[in-house]
């Protein structure tokens, strides 16, 4: 459906609490809508929206669809949701959460959309320090936390966005976008994508449905993007490492942190990066957002210098702090990929032992990326498995966290089971040692288990 915003005034959120709806709320309310919304409980992203003018009610229930002029709706409401079944039956207009944005992008004279399996709130996080330190100051919809804007949403000039395009059951097909920055593509969401090649025309029917005139920014080292480049007939734009591009990361050196500093080649010229990032797959990251914030209009000598003021998201390589010697960390890794990549930026970390503790998230997940799972894991020195993060899910599966164990240890890594944050950390009280690193990993609620570790006396 096509919105006319200008004979709208009040629009209704059905789960208003999630990252993504609740920052595209707190644009409206900028803009001058009435919202209202509700969610299980109140969150303090809710709270926030409600200490800037939102009506919003938990739990969800039917008496909450009053007589708004549209009802947005997140892909994790169930069909069988009594607020849901009502405002169907209300006859108001209704709209899911991809959707809405993809037609708020519209109102936007310029807009930036950064999408990809791996990496999206780091690079549009870096995009928005970037623009921070400088004269242009888009709308930001941010997938996380970040402590330079104040959380998930900034709201800045009306005919500017930036946002995070999320690929999750073929979201980014509604999504218009004056420039896309594409990362990389890798295998997930596999309970609605049946194969990699579907995943990659998805993208490609992406590319081929922007704007006229459109602008492409890609991840040149990626031979699985090849096909995606070549949909793009508009400006395309490369970044890379390991193969010729446009922005090109060479000489990458670590220091006694692991954070990241290189050398970047643009136009002839050779500028000095410095980051507090780990790893190579965060450089990747870095370049995209230097790309991306020049294609802006931004000049490169404020870009990298503003990348030097970067201070990660939260949950992602998070620093905690540390205890009796122990540094402790929390990365949202869940997939596969994205273990092996914040294990090897550790590494750099030179500790004297990894623990890592992985909450598998999502039972048709952890089932799908087993094997792949298994074999994320070889770097770190002692892994512990604690029961799968079920989201919404039911576990019709048969898939246990125990199956996780198995395979690793099959494979050699040592690997022990704790169905709770207690039992887990009961053993790690008694292993963990001076000089060792403990990091927990999962887009769950796992980082409680080194809040708790730190805090235990």
């Amino acid at each position: 459906m096509d919105i006319d915003f200008n004979n709208i005034k009040e629009v209704h959120f059905i789960g208003i609490g999630g990252i993504g709806m609740s920052s595209m709320a707190r644009v409206l309310l900028d803009r001058g809508y009435r919202v209202s919304g509700s969610d299980r409980t109140i969150t303090p992203l809710c709270q926030n929206l409600i200490d800037h003018g939102a009506k919003i009610s938990a739990p969800q229930d039917a008496k909450n669809i009053l007589k708004p002029d549209l009802i947005v709706y997140t892909d994790a409401i169930s069909a069988d949701n009594p607020e849901f079944i009502a405002a169907k039956d209300s006859g108001i207009p209704m709209i899911d959460r991809a959707s809405f944005l993809g037609q708020l992008m519209t109102q936007y004279q310029k807009s930036y959309a950064i999408t990809g399996t791996h990496g999206k709130t780091t690079t549009t996080s870096m995009l928005a320090t970037i623009f921070k330190h400088s004269d242009f100051k888009p709308t930001i919809l941010l997938g996380g936390n970040l402590d330079a804007i104040g959380g998930n949403v900034l709201v800045g000039e009306h005919d500017v966005m930036l946002c995070e395009a999320c690929e999750y059951k073929g979201n980014i097909l509604k999504y218009h976008p004056t420039t896309a920055v594409v990362l990389n593509i890798d295998e997930d969401h596999l309970d609605y994508y049946k194969s990699l090649e579907h995943i990659e025309a998805t993208f490609i029917e992406f590319i081929k449905g922007l704007r006229p005139g459109s602008h492409l920014i890609i991840n040149g080292d990626e031979a699985s993007l090849k096909n995606i480049r070549e949909a793009h007939d508009g400006k395309l734009i490369t970044f890379g490492i390991h193969r010729p591009a446009d922005f090109r990361a060479k000489d990458i050196t670590y220091n006694e942190e692991g954070f990241a500093s290189y050398d970047l080649e643009f136009e002839g010229k050779t500028y000095k990066v410095n980051t507090s990032v780990m790893g190579v797959h965060n450089v990747l990251n870095s370049l995209a957002a230097i790309a991306t914030a020049y294609d802006a209009g931004l000049d490169i000598e404020t870009i990298v210098d503003a990348i030097d003021h970067y201070k990660p998201v939260h949950q992602r390589l998070e620093m905690l702090g540390e205890k009796d010697g122990v540094t402790v960390m929390d990365d949202y890794a869940h997939h596969p990929t994205e273990i092996m990549a914040s294990l090897n930026a550790v590494k750099n970390m030179n500790k004297e032992r990894i623990f890592c503790v992985f909450q598998p998230h999502t039972y048709t997940r952890t089932k799908i990326l087993l094997n792949g799972f298994a074999d994320a894991f070889k770097l770190a020195d002692q892994v512990v498995v604690i029961d799968i993060f079920a989201a919404r899910e039911t576990n019709n599966l048969g898939i246990h966290s125990r199956d996780l164990v198995e395979k690793m240890n099959e494979r050699g890594i040592s690997c022990k089971y704790y169905p709770d944050f207690e039992s887990a950390l009961e053993y790690l009280k008694t292993a963990l040692k001076p000089g060792d690193l403990f990091i927990t990993m999962g887009a769950g609620d796992v980082n409680k288990l080194a809040h708790m570790y730190l805090k235990d006396k």
